[in-house]
């Protein structure tokens, strides 16, 4: 028998690509609270005319792993359910950060980065030339903060105001700690091998000028071409992105697989090649275990037999966010449509940053705000124990300090979202590499998938549920 810990999105599309492998293989899913879809959380209002997020709300449709996503959105019937946002949509040309007091557009398009944009003092192109002129590190480096390898190669400005308020949207991270490493790979590995982004960019693009371009090993699936030829920017699903795990879940129960909500995950013990797993005082021997819980989680259960191993889980940390929903019954709110924007650390407000739900998606006649508040800061902004009213008030005041919206909502949602969101630090990738070859040595019949090792998202888990197979 194979269990998978954790029905969020990644422990389900665990269970998918695992029932697709062997699909006579024994399998069940618990999972701790009473609902499936982890982090993701679509509340629609009472008449049906907005919809509240708690986490994530679009996908961005471009790369390999995207096209997983978009196959298993096709496989489950979802296809017409897709809500996209091409690449000339206002929600994906008009992005925005809060900087010296005002919002500022970024560049959408080329001919953006040769003009002088608020916050920025000069043409963003500039910073091209000064990666050419600037030299490699003085010595070889195994990984780097964002905002170090950014000011190094780019200048201080796109490392405090891109860079830095970018971070505070993908991750709510400090981008004086995440690794450049995992979210920039090509770009620090260019500067290292070639002494410099754009160079290392020209120099491979010579090497490969006249190569025939390589075909991808399996073809893009008729989503994943619509997608390519509609140009989407981002996309989500009608009714929430809730609407993804809920048919995951459903279409996993149809093949048989169990999924246990509201269980108590009590020990595991490994025993040879097996694993004994107590879950709500009932004890199972597995053949195979996939982990998609939070590090922290699986920590406390490996410690005793596997110190080293709990140790590497426990080094991968994890920030709060607190995210509150918002709604007007009013469509005129917004001086300037857009995605939102984001706020940059060097600012010192308590908000990462503002979605505008209602210029994204159909909201009928409302304006519909997503706050999202504390991330790396949320202990220096908040203590550790805020009220729910006090939250709302600093996201109320912030969202007159930056929009001009005085008055009350007419419906809102204070969502307190306790480590949610793991930080991927410098020297992310050793740690996820030492905890997985340490699994490899002692033979562990275990494989980890989730957020907290390769990113957000369900693609990865495609990956992992192949090495319960082959165990």
């Amino acid at each position: 028998m194979t269990a998978i810990l954790g029905a969020g999105i990644s422990g389900l599309a665990a269970g998918h690509y695992l029932r697709r492998k062997a699909a006579s293989l024994p399998l069940t899913i618990y999972e701790a609270s009473d609902r499936v879809g982890g982090w993701i959380r679509s509340e629609r209002s009472p008449k049906d005319d907005f919809i509240f997020e708690a986490g994530p709300r679009t996908i961005r449709p471009k790369g390999p792993a995207a096209a997983n996503t978009l196959e298993l959105i096709e496989n489950l019937g979802l296809a017409d359910h897709v809500y996209s946002i091409s690449s000339s949509h206002t929600a994906a040309r008009n992005r925005m950060i809060y900087a010296k007091g005002k919002l500022n557009l970024l560049p959408s398009s080329l001919g953006g980065l040769f003009k002088t944009m608020p916050p920025f003092t000069k043409p963003l192109f500039l910073a091209a030339f000064r990666d050419l002129l600037a030299s490699r590190s003085e010595s070889p480096l195994q990984d780097e903060s964002m905002y170090s390898f950014v000011n190094r190669r780019f200048g201080k400005e796109i490392a405090d105001y891109a860079v830095s308020s970018m971070l505070c949207g993908i991750c709510a991270g400090n981008a004086k700690e995440i690794s450049v490493k995992f979210l920039m790979k090509e770009l620090f590995e260019r500067e290292q091998q070639h002494g410099g982004v754009i160079k290392g960019m020209l120099k491979e693009a010579l090497v490969n000028r006249n190569k025939p371009k390589p075909t991808a090993a399996t073809p893009l699936g008729k989503l994943a071409q619509r997608a390519k030829s509609e140009n989407w920017s981002i996309y989500s699903l009608r009714g929430g992105l809730q609407t993804l795990p809920d048919t995951l879940a459903a279409d996993l129960q149809s093949k048989s697989v169990s999924i246990v909500t509201g269980t108590k995950f009590e020990e595991l013990k490994f025993d040879r090649d097996r694993i004994l797993l107590r879950v709500d005082g009932k004890e199972q021997m597995l053949q195979h275990l996939v982990s998609s819980i939070p590090s922290y989680k699986l920590a406390k259960h490996v410690d005793q037999q596997h110190p080293v191993l709990a140790a590497t889980l426990r080094s991968i940390p994890f920030v709060d966010v607190c995210v509150i929903n918002m709604q007007y019954r009013r469509a005129d709110l917004l001086k300037q449509d857009g995605f939102g924007f984001l706020v940059p650390p060097i600012e010192n407000l308590p908000i990462l940053g503002v979605i505008f739900d209602s210029c994204c998606f159909d909201m009928q006649d409302n304006t519909v705000l997503t706050v999202m508040m504390g991330g790396a800061w949320f202990e220096q902004w908040f203590g550790k124990n805020p009220s729910e009213d006090q939250l709302l008030e600093v996201a109320l005041t912030n969202v007159q300090k930056t929009l001009g919206i005085d008055q009350r909502p007419d419906a809102y949602k204070v969502n307190l979202l306790r480590k949610c969101i793991p930080q991927y630090t410098v020297g992310h990738q050793q740690r996820v590499s030492a905890a997985r070859e340490y699994i490899t040595k002692h033979k562990l019949p275990i494989a980890l998938c989730g957020a907290s090792y390769d990113g957000v998202g369900s693609s990865q888990a495609k990956d992992r549920s192949s090495e319960c197979v082959e165990m």
